[in-house]
């Protein structure tokens, strides 16, 4: 059977089993475990947030090949969550004055933009923005909100550089280049380095002690490996840039920590907090991946989706609610919170096997949200870079 079609049954499965024991009320601990082993997933951890408080952290399986213990301070990859604690740095310096959101980002770089070539290969291949003007209607509100025109990432288009699929501002498509991109206005044209700023404004902050944007040796003592599809072990990757779009480094602790203060409006004035997860731009879409997709006909887009800052919006039976998912080859994350009693729930696993348990544990802890399961997970996503 082809691993979508596989993966997708997984996901009916979890939630035909999540609902049934949602009724029962039988402990998180026995679905999880049950499910890793129907599926094979070898680690997963759990954190869960009520009224802004971690009320619960827990681990399943293993770590690494050898069956060293996943454990609440095992270092592991947060992939694409880092996008949303990047949004929460950026709303930090618009509060005191060091962006706009609806600024040009031509009025903070020194030069046009695709006049950066080698200087700025390290973030992306931007001279293929040259004689398109349109990258001066680029501000940080548009590309926090996935609707700058761009391939997810540059390298995906034929030549390897970025150019503009549909006019800036006008619809979502799902792009760490213009994550990227902004932590470029962020370096060059402020001056700042975006690791020390979400270091000292977040992780410092929030007591985040194990995690980092780049790789540090010290969590070398308790890492976490990954799982791919087939079951194949992936080495932790050693990160030695920090990326906007996913280079972050973190523990179910640590992030359990900066999932509690962002729901609770932490380190940021009221009318930001509720800014990150305003319902910006509605998303029409079928599904998230691939992130250039046609629009959907009206019948078939999610009612109620929308771009946030960072991060998804929704709104379901219980009201308001946002998201933010990670993935690649070897790592399943999803972050899902509903705005009433300021209730959360965290899952990191360092097996992207385990991704289809996680309806099924967001339906056990907070019951059934809305959250837009085929829209996150659609049948193609699992290609995504």
């Amino acid at each position: 059977m082809h691993a979508c079609v596989k993966r997708c049954a997984l996901f009916a499965c979890s939630l035909l089993v999540a609902c049934a024991a949602h009724t029962r009320g039988p402990a998180l601990d026995d679905y999880v475990t049950q499910g890793m082993a129907r599926t094979h997933a070898q680690g997963l951890a759990v954190a869960v947030i009520d009224n802004g408080k971690v009320t619960r952290i827990g681990t399943w399986g293993v770590r690494n090949a050898k069956g060293d213990p996943l454990t609440p301070d095992t270092v592991m990859y947060g992939a694409s969550l880092t996008k949303a604690v990047f949004a929460y740095t950026v709303m930090q310096l618009v509060e005191v004055g060091k962006l706009d959101l609806d600024t040009s980002i031509a009025a903070y770089l020194p030069r046009p933009l695709p006049d950066y070539t080698g200087e700025a290969r390290k973030y992306a291949a931007w001279e293929g923005l040259a004689g398109d003007e349109r990258w001066r209607k680029l501000t940080p509100r548009i590309l926090l909100t996935h609707s700058a025109g761009f391939s997810n990432f540059g390298f995906l288009e034929p030549d390897g550089k970025l150019r503009f699929h549909f006019d800036p501002g006008t619809r979502y498509a799902y792009s760490g280049d213009g994550m990227i991109l902004l932590q470029f206005v962020i370096e060059r044209g402020l001056g700042l380095d975006l690791g020390h700023e979400m270091q000292r404004r977040v992780f410092d902050r929030l007591g985040m002690k194990n995690t980092s944007m780049t790789w540090r040796p010290d969590f070398a003592a308790n890492l976490a490996d990954g799982w791919q599809e087939d079951g194949t072990v992936e080495p932790h990757d050693e990160r030695s840039k920090t990326r906007a779009a996913g280079s972050m480094d973190t523990t179910i602790t640590d992030f359990a920590r900066f999932a509690a203060a962002y729901v609770s409006g932490e380190g940021l004035m009221p009318a930001s907090r509720r800014e990150l997860t305003r319902a910006q731009l509605p998303i029409e879409t079928a599904s998230q991946f691939p992130s250039l997709q046609p629009l959907a006909a009206p019948d078939k887009r999610h009612r109620n989706l929308a771009a946030g800052l960072g991060v998804v919006t929704f709104i379901g039976p219980r009201g308001a609610g946002f998201q933010k998912g990670g993935h690649n080859d070897s790592t399943g994350n999803t972050w899902v919170c509903l705005e009433e009693r300021k209730r959360c729930i965290v899952i990191l696993s360092n097996d992207v096997r385990a991704e289809a348990l996680f309806p099924g544990i967001v339906k056990i802890v907070l019951g059934d949200t809305g959250m837009p399961w085929s829209w996150e997970y659609g049948a193609v996503s699992w290609a995504r870079p």
